[in-house]
């Protein structure tokens, strides 16, 4: 298994002149270290942009700079030459592109305004259209791979569970801070470091990409819902994991502030859906829990 990576992920003085901005490379870096820290193999794809416009150009839209029939002969030969690649060595798991990017991006593109339409529209960019086979991700949902698991851990049932789901999650190529793990495991653990571990924990929810909540139970637990309240109030995404069957109410299955502050899944294989960019380093097996 590989990505492919548009090549500005590697190279941001590919871009246009001045749309590079520090979340921007922060984001590339980020990546290029998820893959490195789990042996993904990567390939850059081509810039078809600055291949065609040359170094240093400035931005514009697709209908304002490359709806030409010279950028569709070059988009052509590049694809081909791509496509060779992959024969010789299997296509990618997905491709990595940079949203918004009349070229390469992932969900919108800036295409242009046409009879007073709004300049950016949903859908990929040019180039990376040309493979609409492939499973594409943008460079900001790669760039979250660090994960909060929030999880009561009072019985040692509840502390192999969240070990074993944290292994499960780090299959895909996500990095994992399990509070149990830091210290917060014991009930005999005394004064003087209950702030150790507090601020350990406040720490890693702090650097957290995304928080993973375990919300079984008649209630949640207290804990772990004060680490949902401060990772909503912090923007994070938060995905909350309930599989037990009981609910609070007709229309609710769990205490409404939780549920209204995260995304509520039920089982492993639609949490697993629900993270941003799931890259199956050792894909889930149903027979581990």
């Amino acid at each position: 298994m590989y990505l492919l990576l548009c090549p500005c992920i590697r190279n941001p003085d590919l871009r246009a002149r001045g749309i590079t901005h520090q979340k921007d490379l922060d984001a590339f870096n980020q990546v290029l270290l998820r893959c490195k820290t789990f042996d993904i193999p990567v390939k850059m794809l081509p810039c078809a942009e600055t291949l065609y416009l040359g170094p240093d150009h400035e931005p514009g839209h697709f209908i304002d700079r490359l709806d030409t029939p010279g950028f569709y002969e070059l988009v052509f030969l590049l694809e081909k030459s791509v496509r060779e690649d992959m024969e010789k060595e299997g296509k990618p798991y997905a491709i990595i592109g940079v949203d918004s990017s009349p070229v390469c991006g992932v969900h919108n593109t800036w295409y242009g305004s046409v009879n007073g339409s709004h300049a950016k529209i949903p859908g990929r960019g040019f180039f990376l259209n040309r493979f609409s086979d492939i499973l594409a991700f943008d460079v900001f949902e790669a760039a979250s791979w660090k994960v909060y698991l929030a999880a009561p851990l009072f019985s040692e049932a509840e502390c192999e569970y969240n070990k074993k789901l944290a292994d499960i999650l780090s299959g895909y190529a996500l990095q994992i801070h399990l509070p149990q793990e830091c210290g917060d495991s014991e009930h005999s653990r005394d004064i003087s470091i209950q702030r150790e571990i507090f601020e350990k924990n406040l720490d890693a929810l702090d650097n957290a990409d995304i928080v993973i909540a375990i919300i079984d139970g008649a209630d949640a637990d207290s804990g772990t819902s004060w680490e949902i309240g401060y990772a909503f109030a912090k923007g994070k995404k938060i995905i909350s994991l309930r599989t037990d069957f009981r609910r609070v109410g007709n229309s609710e299955l769990v205490n409404l502030m939780l549920e209204q502050s995260s995304q509520v899944v039920n089982n492993i294989p639609s949490l697993i859906n629900a993270i941003p960019c799931p890259i199956p380093v050792r894909p889930y097996c149903e027979t581990i829990l």
